[in-house]
């Protein structure tokens, strides 16, 4: 009996350890991986936007000498922010009005951003109320005769009293914001007229509206409409200090045109722009 038992005893070892888990099979360590990098991908140097803006100013100097450096690096920075701010596209043409020069030079220019070219330089006429040949006082309000200062973005063409026109919708709140409700607007005029400037030592005046030689207009206003730039700069001290469109890197505008026109001492401070 006590062998039988036993036998038993001997088989449920058996059983129990064949239901049992087998040991792992010991292996070797395996040697430590050297992580894999992979390798850096050659890209160009971005320019800082501070270089890029300078760079396309000069560029744009290049092609109109004749326009003021500094004015052309304030509407520089203004079409700058506008870009970051989403009113236009990268490839929104710019004009640049220049109401410092008087109304018997050339003072617009109209450039193509993206060609890089020159479209068109032309006189253009400043409001009744702004001045005789050299536009002197700036107004936002209705009835003022007198020309707004600051970043404009174009929008649709109508025929009106002024022929083909070209609205534009002002972004300096305070300086222009009211353009469209004072119907100011970019159309030809009769008055923009060299011969007429050679008479007269001036180019006649409109309401406030940038008008232009009646030759030309449509052909600006046509390359101008629909969500371009336009950009109308004086020496006026209260649009200087106050105006918003070209203040998106926090620089002043007499810190740009000082800068543009390499005013700048050693330490970086601005010096003094007349303004009259």
């Amino acid at each position: 009996m006590f062998r039988l038992h036993l036998l038993y005893t001997l088989l449920a070892a058996g059983v129990l350890a064949a239901c049992s888990a087998p040991e792992t099979r010991p292996t070797a360590a395996l040697p430590a991986r050297t992580p894999v990098v992979a390798p850096a991908l050659a890209t160009a140097p971005v320019a800082a936007p501070a270089d890029a803006e300078a760079a396309l100013t000069a560029r744009l100097h290049a092609l109109a000498p004749r326009a003021d450096i500094g004015v052309l690096a304030l509407a520089v920075e203004a079409r700058a922010c506008a870009l970051r701010s989403g009113a236009v596209s990268e490839d929104a043409r710019l004009a640049v009005i220049d109401y410092s020069q008087p109304s018997t030079e050339k003072r617009m220019w109209v450039f193509d951003v993206a060609a890089d070219r020159l479209m068109y330089e032309e006189l253009v006429a400043h409001g009744q109320g702004t001045g005789d040949n050299l536009a002197r006082r700036f107004s936002n309000r209705d009835g003022s005769h007198q020309t707004s200062l600051g970043l404009y973005r174009t929008a649709e063409t109508y025929v009106g009293g002024n022929g083909y026109s070209l609205r534009m919708d002002g972004l300096d709140p305070g300086f222009n914001d009211n353009a469209r409700a004072r119907a100011i607007v970019m159309h030809g005029a009769w008055y923009v007229d060299p011969a007429l400037a050679a008479r007269n030592g001036r180019i006649g005046r409109s309401h406030g509206c940038p008008a232009l030689r009646e030759g030309v207009a449509r052909a600006v206003i046509d390359d101008l409409k629909g969500e371009q730039l336009v950009f109308a700069y004086a020496d006026d001290v209260a649009w200087l200090q106050g105006a918003r469109s070209f203040a998106c890197d926090g620089r002043s505008a007499r810190q740009i045109l000082a800068s543009a026109r390499g005013d700048l001492p050693a330490g970086g401070a601005p010096v003094a722009v007349a303004a009259p």
